[in-house]
């Protein structure tokens, strides 16, 4: 198979299906109701709304992006699918708490009702902070990998790529970029703008996912310079997607609602160039980062198919 071969969509999808399904698993496992080690007990109202935000739905592609880098630079096994679940535990804990009224208002998600419509807006809190919690809990324990240093450098990276530095300062700006807070109104460009949101708020997640895979696969300083490249791209490809589902999809494809964008006046890629412009750029960035995969040549074919599985998703 030359360099230059995509990967056969049935294949690829195949494959990120039995990822997704070995996440779930796992995913089960650690949100059962019995308690675990050190543990007091867990209520049982808790881990059920826990299990509603996270449990059946989604296509786990931070988690399948995490495992694949780590399997493309030859590390396989148990501790990097443990990895891929934290990670998705704090993806789906910043869904829970965006989708709060406070935030953005979302009455659906993953096709079902968000976790504060389904129960309560405290309870909604408390799964968010359980989530996050539980995440860092699962990254620190030795069934992850036997290193210690390691599991610190694993935490490390997730920390930086959701919180202040990432994707909670991300959110912030968003909700800046809304009129939220004035105060902090910018004199960039609504481009510039744009992407330094899309950078912290969605990108830095799939950076840390790309990031995590790399330590658990000793990956070179070159080798991570490449990734960085890749996944910023990937980050930003995302964005450009959501934005052109908003503004094309329907609820029964995308499993949200549509359309909240251009009612909110919100600025985006679509809004910003259009709907044909914004597929231009969406195929710019996905050329760029398949570039950057060069250097891994035929091993990279997984994470150059996740460049076109995006391009071509409804949800």
């Amino acid at each position: 198979m030359r360099k230059d071969t995509p990967m056969n969509t049935k294949a690829f999808s195949n494959r990120v299906a039995t990822v997704a399904a070995r996440t779930e698993l796992l995913l089960e496992k650690l949100l059962e109701d019995a308690p675990g080690e050190g543990e007091i007990a867990r209520p049982g109202l808790l881990m059920e709304a826990m299990r509603h935000a996270v449990l059946g739905g989604g296509k786990r592609l931070r988690p399948f992006l995490l495992v694949e880098t780590a399997k493309m630079l030859g590390k396989g096994g148990e501790g990097p699918l443990r990895a891929g679940a934290a990670l998705e535990l704090l993806h789906c804990y910043s869904l829970v708490h965006d989708d709060l009224p406070a935030m953005d208002n979302d009455d659906l998600r993953r096709g079902k009702p968000t976790v504060h419509k389904a129960y309560d807006e405290g309870l909604a809190i408390l799964v968010g902070d359980a989530l996050l919690t539980l995440a860092f809990g699962v990254l620190a324990d030795k069934r992850t990998h036997s290193s210690a240093g390691k599991r610190i450098a694993l935490v490390q990276s997730l920390a930086r790529g959701a919180g202040c530095g990432g994707m909670v300062g991300g959110q912030l700006l968003d909700l800046a970029a809304e009129g939220r807070y004035p105060q902090f109104a910018t004199t960039q460009s609504d481009a510039d703008q744009i992407i330094r949101i899309q950078s912290m708020k969605t990108g830095a997640l799939i950076m840390a996912a790309c990031s995590m895979g790399a330590i658990l696969g000793d990956a070179t300083i070159s080798q991570r310079k490449a990734l960085d490249i890749y996944s910023s791209c990937l980050g930003l490809a995302f964005q450009i997607k959501d934005d052109l589902l908003d503004a094309e999809g329907n609820a029964a494809d995308t499993g949200k609602a549509t359309g909240k964008d251009a009612t909110a006046g919100k600025a985006t890629f679509v809004s910003l160039r259009g709907i044909s412009g914004a597929k231009a750029y969406l195929a710019d960035i996905t050329a760029e980062a398949k570039v950057a995969l060069k250097p891994f040549g035929e091993k990279a074919i997984v994470l150059a198919g996740l460049m076109d599985f995006n391009n071509t998703r409804h949800s």
